[in-house]
């Protein structure tokens, strides 16, 4: 069968994420897929890297693998690759990330689909641009922040750059590109050497395309924040960038240059996003060395006056005046505005742009300029501003707070940070907010008094002298969480400790949901914060809950009465990628009967599902409840819970109903993750490792309730449903 899709994998330095990779891209297609390969390149790497891809090349004749006899870069290893790649596509993946499960079959359908479609005299693909997810060293994801771009515009039909300009918004990387191979190879184009390799390709490639379609669908998992990515790196290469640029446009200026005609527009969108770049790597502190800041801007200017578009005009706002003083060279006065908001007094004329730029908010290192000046402002002693789970909505402890803040505080505004629109709009009603890297964004963090939060606010919001965190956590630990991951190399997966210590340092106070957590928080976050002791302020409704308000709960899930509600909730497996189906969810429901019905709520890391869930007769009803934003609503739904390691049974003891562990890799997850005590000695009720034990525990009702008596002497003692308001009266100035 023909080679259809070819993955090029750069290899160099990354012993410790490798095997990770190439299990997705390897296991995740059937032993008898040949439709693809996989070239990997070992670019001369230091360490166990080249007999790593030999031992998976020995077993899978799908992989091979080119041993380098000198250090490449990644430009060059992809450029040693390309003439061993046989696939009508190729896909250029780096080997410290990964795909979720399933993206190679769906690749190669969605190929396969494309090449009938060209059957029919419809015109190829030069390039097809996939979704993909941001991954950070503490676990936290982030949904690709310009999918907005891309979903529902005509890429996803098909056109052209020139049809859809605003495609130059958004990453110019080759990870989430799966090019024609004839086509590019036909470009003439080659990666770079050094940093910033694959923009030489991608910025040509994208140009020329006679047709660029999108695949709305996540299939990369791209790490963020990882030391030693040249993103977090500080070095001499980041002016590397400028031999990319001139690449771009020896290619736009070539008399044969290949593919469609490139509109004079075009080109001035090539122009600016390569100048906004390179200010953003100039801006970005800790990536050019302090003693090379004033030649790299002089080669900002350089470029300026190289690539300068013919009648090219200014852009208005705070851009056009940085762009202005970048062109001339102008370092110093460059310097002032973006510390202060404001020129020298002898660069003022032609400035009056810069306030009303402050007020409608821009993007990129114009963002840092307001920022800045909003810091110059009071500190506001009357504002709040609330996250949780990476700005993903109002949740959690955070939101228990900010509600009793309400009552007992009134003279604190909450604001809530959201990541976009969409997200506001799943607020309660009358809930302020705020979209992030908005001016009311940068004016609210620059500004608050107070902040609240379930994970860690971005680094490049500084804490300012008088501002108080409160650090809420989110989860009772039985897996091990911050500076004890040290010892636990699978789970940390290139954590950055020294940016975490950064973080905690900023704490005021962390809230602990017993002495349990307690205990070990104090060991993995080292800090000088004060420890509430207060219990989870989340846990507060549950504590509270009525017969009333778990019957209302059931009825807006559908429950019928008397029907037996199970909530399944495994838990995130960092040894693992996306959702881990190690539990059979549909012939679970087949043993259980029509008596029960299956709440399947998968983690929120994970960009697959609980698949199949179409009705069985005479089996258990199985609902998807992954979605569901708010936990604790199918808490009080619940008659039961299931999970394996999951914060979620300390949560769900608290209504004291019954918890069944189905711990089938107990082992692999102790040895990987690292965990605080053994849940086999110390369970929250029932516990079995195989499907048929969990099937009988729960047909046999309530199985073991000592063990749940005894688990919420330990983790309950402080869930009395006032945890919220000792941490308000602890924090805010109450009126009683």
């Amino acid at each position: 069968m023909p080679v259809l899709l070819s993955i090029v994998l750069p290899v160099h330095g990354v012993e410790r994420f490798l095997p990770r990779c190439l299990d997705s891209l390897l296991t995740d297609a059937p032993a008898g897929e040949s439709r693809f390969e996989v070239i990997a390149v070992d670019d001369r790497s230091p360490d166990r890297c080249g007999a790593i891809l030999d031992e998976y090349a020995a077993r899978d004749p799908r992989l091979r693998v080119l041993h380098l006899a000198e250090n490449q870069g990644l430009g060059g290893a992809r450029t040693a690759a390309l003439p061993e790649t046989r696939g009508d596509y190729v896909w250029f993946v780096d080997s410290d990330d990964w795909v979720p499960e399933g993206t190679v079959a769906a690749l190669l359908d969605e190929l396969t689909a494309e090449a009938e479609r060209e059957g029919r005299g419809e015109p190829p693909v030069d390039v097809l641009l996939t979704d993909f997810t941001h991954v950070y060293p503490d676990g936290g994801t982030e949904p690709n922040p310009w999918r907005h771009v891309l979903a529902g515009s005509p890429l996803e039909a098909g056109c052209t750059l020139a049809e859809h300009p605003a495609l130059f918004r958004t990453v110019m990387s080759v990870w989430n590109k799966v090019f024609r191979r004839e086509f590019l190879l036909g470009l003439g184009v080659s990666f770079g050497r050094g940093y910033y390799e694959d923009i030489s390709v991608t910025y040509p490639a994208l140009l020329a395309a006679g047709r660029l379609r999108h695949l709305d669908r996540p299939c990369y998992f791209y790490r963020r924040g990882r030391a030693g990515a040249i993103t977090s790196t500080a070095s001499a290469k980041h002016a590397d960038a400028f031999a990319q640029y001139d690449a771009i446009f020896a290619f736009l200026d070539r008399p044969d240059r290949p593919g469609r005609p490139v509109p004079e527009a075009l080109r001035t969108l090539v122009f600016e996003r390569t100048v906004q770049q390179a200010l953003t790597v100039y801006d970005t502190p800790g990536l050019v060395p302090v003693g090379l800041r004033p030649e790299f801007f002089r080669r900002i200017a350089e470029h300026f006056a190289r690539h300068r578009p013919a009648g090219y005009r200014f852009p208005g706002g705070v851009r056009g005046v940085q762009y202005r003083l970048a062109a001339r060279g102008a370092r110093r006065a460059y310097a002032e505005l973006r510390r202060t908001g404001r020129l020298p007094r002898e660069l003022k004329r032609g400035a009056r742009a810069v306030a009303p730029a402050l007020r409608k908010g821009v993007r990129s290192s114009a963002r840092f300029t307001a920022y800045n000046a909003f810091r110059r402002m009071p500190l506001d002693p009357g504002l709040a501003v609330y996250a949780a789970y990476w700005h993903r909505g109002y949740a959690c402890s955070p939101a228990a707070i900010y509600e009793k803040a309400k009552e007992l505080a009134p003279a604190i505004r909450g604001v809530w940070v959201v990541e976009n629109r969409t997200q506001a709009a799943t607020l309660p009603d009358g809930v302020p907010y705020v979209i992030v890297n908005t001016p009311a964004y940068l004016k609210a963090m620059a500004t608050a008094k107070y902040f609240v939060n379930n994970v860690n606010f971005p680094r490049t919001m500084v804490k300012r002298p008088g501002t108080v965190h409160v650090q809420t956590q989110h989860g009772t630990p039985l897996k091990a969480m911050g500076m004890d991951l040290r010892d636990h190399p699978v789970a940390a997966d290139g954590m950055d400790f020294d940016r975490l210590q950064e973080a905690v340092d900023r704490w005021d106070f962390l809230v602990a949901s017993n002495p349990h957590t307690s205990e070990h928080f104090a060991r993995a976050f080292p800090g000088r914060y004060e420890m509430l002791d207060t219990g989870y302020p989340r846990n507060d409704r549950l504590a509270n809950a009525t017969p009333a308000e778990s019957a209302a709960m059931r009825e807006r899930f559908g429950l019928a009465p008397g029907r037996t509600a199970v909530l399944y909730a495994p838990t995130h497996r960092e040894a693992r990628g996306g959702y881990v189906p190690l539990l059979d969810v549909r012939e679970l429901a087949r043993q259980l009967g029509p008596g029960f019905t299956l709440l399947v709520r998968t983690h929120y890391f994970h960009t697959g599902g609980p698949g199949d869930l179409t009705e069985q007769e005479g089996a258990a009803q199985i609902v998807d409840v992954s979605a569901h934003p708010t936990v604790e609503d199918l808490y009080l739904a619940a008659d039961v819970l299931v999970t394996d390691y999951s914060s979620m049974m300390f949560d769900y003891a608290v209504l004291d109903r019954p918890i069944v562990v189905f711990a089938p890799d107990w082992e692999e997850y102790k040895r990987d993750r690292g965990v605080y005590f053994d849940l086999f000695e110390q369970p929250p009720g029932a516990l079995t490792t195989d499907p048929q034990g969990l099937a009988a525990a729960l047909l046999a009702g309530d199985p073991e309730p000592a063990a749940r008596t005894e688990f919420r002497k330990r983790f309950c003692p402080w869930d009395d449903g006032g945890a919220a308001e000792r941490v308000v009266r602890r924090v805010f100035p109450t009126t009683a």
